[in-house]
Formats: structure tokens, sequence, C-alpha cells
């Protein structure tokens, strides 16, 4: 199959197009580096002729919900229009676990509407809920260290391995659309604390972590919100192993 991947260059993006490739298909990468800015739709058309399916693993820029909802609405709206030009025949997009649980995030409410966008649109598609990264806690604390100190919410989550991601999103590309998937995580829960401590042991960092419930995980976050529902497909790469993999 010829399968797009919108946010090419990007980490899940990146190994979305591996697998497909690994696999023999045809991928075309889309991303604003590659000439093809989603934004404007420059490049848009020429990069979906003749393909089959496209997989959004797009990562939006920080900034304020007005901000990160503008971006995925403009991006999505102008992707799916492509997309239906191209007679593209199943959109994929990588979504979150828990995404309609949470009102304060910006980006939860980003990528709330470009799940709307999906779903009103003439393109068949499967969205594709999934937890937290297991690379996560690493990066939401390195958002806030200063002189050593990290603030962190103590959030619970079931983080899920990039790679293991990405072969589900591949996996999906190539088959029918299903509307939306089953929840999409790895097999332990995990305090994002502790992951967070524990990925600074293995790279040999000290880092001093203090949690707080502020900024951008409130406790509307706290409890089993961010947890996979009952039916949830559970991929096999565990928080240990992946960190067995960065030393």
């Amino acid at each position: 199959m010829r399968i797009a991947v919108a946010g090419a260059t990007g980490n899940i993006g990146a190994l979305t197009t591996a697998a497909l490739e690994r696999d023999g298909h045809d991928v075309v990468r889309i991303s604003r580096s590659l000439g093809v800015d989603l934004v404007t739709g420059e490049g848009l058309d020429a990069a979906l002729a003749g393909v089959d399916a496209v997989v959004d693993a797009v990562n939006g820029p920080a900034g304020s919900r007005e901000e990160a909802v503008g971006y995925f609405a403009a991006a999505t709206r102008n992707l799916l229009a492509a997309e239906e030009r191209a007679g593209v025949r199943h959109h994929v997009l990588l979504s979150i676990v828990g995404v309609h649980r949470v009102e304060g995030n910006a980006h939860y409410a980003a990528k709330r509407e470009q799940e709307r966008l999906v779903e009103a649109g003439q393109v068949p598609w499967t969205i594709v809920p999934a937890t937290q990264f297991h690379d996560f806690a690493e990066m939401v604390a390195g958002w806030t260290e200063q002189d050593g100190v990290s603030t962190i919410a103590p959030l619970l989550i079931q983080p899920i391995a990039p790679a293991d991601v990405a072969e589900v999103l591949a996996e999906v590309a190539v088959g029918e659309p299903q509307g939306r998937h089953a929840d999409v995580a790895g097999p332990e829960t995990q305090d994002l604390v502790d992951m967070a401590r524990r990925t600074h042991q293995a790279r040999g960092r000290e880092v001093k972590l203090v949690p707080v419930w502020s900024g951008l995980f409130g406790t509307e976050m706290a409890g089993d919100v961010l947890l996979p529902g009952k039916d949830a497909r559970i991929t096999p790469t565990t928080f240990e192993e992946w960190l067995g993999q960065q030393r």
C-alpha cells in the first residue's frame, strides 16, 4: 500500500514510517521540514497523490488553548480536505486515552477538536487513543527543571513504549476503518514521579523531584482519569524494559 504519515519526522511518526517500510509499504513522509505544510496546505495535494491511507501522528506547538485548538483544527481540516480530493480511503488518527475526561488542558482540548473533525469528515476513519509514552515523565520533569529541581504532578498512568504505539498504528493503517479503536496502553500502571526518578537514574542524572498539582496537570487528572478502559489493547513492552534500552 501507499501510506502517508503526517508528522513523519517526529518520534511516533518516524517509528511508524519505519514499521510500515519494514513490512514493504510505500511511505510518503509529510512534514513541514520536508516541504509539506499542514497549516497552510502547501504541498499536500502532491504528497497525497495515489495514497491509500494516512496516519496522522502530528504533534502541535505548546501554547494557549486557543492557539493549540487553532493549530490542530487548521491542520486537520486541510489534511482531510486533501485526502478527500485524492480519494484516500482511510484516515488514522493517533489520540490520547482520557482526552474526553479532562477539560482544563489545552492540548487535550485541541485533540478533542481534532477527533470531532475526523468523525464529522467524509474520509473513513479510525481513532487510536493511546496512553502516555514511556519518555513522558522525563519530558514533563524537563519542562520545569531549574538548578537540579523539578516540579511534577503525581499522575497515575499506564505508559506505553513509543515503538509499540507505532506498531499498532502501522497495523491499523493497512486494515479497514474501524471507527473508534480500543484504548491502547502498556502492561503496567506507574506513578509519573517515580518514572521520572528512575529515568534520571538510568541516565546518570540527579534531579530533585517535587510532586505538585499545578500548571498543565491539575487534580482533574488525578486517580484513574488517564488509565485505559477495561477492554484496552495491552502492548508488551514494560517501562523497565524500555529503561534498559536507554542506558
